[in-house]
C-alpha cells in the first residue's frame, strides 16, 4: 500500500537523518526541522520523510551546499518554489548506511520562506486537531485509492485534491 499507518520509527529515521546532517554543516547555525505527514503522530503516510534545514542571515546557501555536496547530495534547483532548494542524493554506488537507506526528501530554506513555513504550520495544526488530521487521513487513502497506489498518480492528484484542504488548514492555524 502507498499509504502506510503511522509508525513511530519515522522518528527515528528523521532523528538519524538529522544527525547525519548535523554533523555535516558543523559549525553552521542551522535548525533542522521534521516536517510533512511522517512528523505528524498517528497520521498514516507515504513512508517518506521529509526534512527541512532551515538557515539564517548568517549562513550563506553556498556554505550549506557545499556541506550536503561531501555527503551525497546534489542541488537539484527550487522546482518551482521560490526559497526552497531541492536536494537529492547521487553516488549511488558509494552507499552512505543512512543516507541511502532511509527515503527522504531534503530541502533548504532561509528561515523567512513562506513554504517552510507552509510546512510548520500545517504540521503543527494538525499535531494539535484531531479532527484536521481524521479528515486528512482519509483524504490521503482515498487518492491513494483513486490513483490505483501509483506514486506519481498520487502527486500529481494530491496537488489537485488536496490543495483545498491544505489551504483550509492554514488559514485555520493563521487564525490561532
Amino acid at each position: 500500500m502507498l499509504i502506510q499507518e503511522y509508525q513511530e520509527k519515522w522518528v527515528e529515521d528523521f532523528k538519524a537523518i538529522e544527525s547525519v546532517i548535523t554533523d555535516a554543516l558543523i559549525g553552521l547555525n542551522i535548525s533542522i526541522e521534521h516536517v510533512g505527514s511522517t512528523a505528524v503522530p498517528k497520521l498514516a503516510a507515504k513512508p517518506i520523510i521529509d526534512v527541512d534545514i532551515v538557515y539564517g542571515k548568517d549562513v550563506s546557501f553556498e556554505t550549506i551546499k557545499k556541506g550536503l555536496e561531501k555527503i551525497g547530495y546534489f542541488h537539484n534547483g527550487n522546482q518551482g518554489i521560490i526559497n526552497r532548494e531541492v536536494f537529492k542524493r547521487k553516488n549511488r554506488w558509494s552507499k552512505h548506511q543512512i543516507l541511502d537507506a532511509i527515503t527522504h526528501h531534503l530541502y533548504v530554506c532561509p528561515v523567512d520562506s513562506e513554504e517552510l513555513q507552509r510546512h510548520i504550520r500545517f504540521r503543527n495544526y494538525l499535531i494539535a486537531n484531531e479532527t484536521a488530521r481524521t479528515e486528512y487521513q482519509q483524504l490521503k487513502y482515498e487518492i491513494a485509492v483513486a490513483a490505483n497506489q501509483d506514486k506519481k498518480q498520487y502527486a500529481a492528484l494530491k496537488e489537485v485534491k488536496a490543495r483545498t484542504f491544505i489551504n483550509d488548514i492554514l488559514t485555520k492555524a493563521d487564525q490561532l
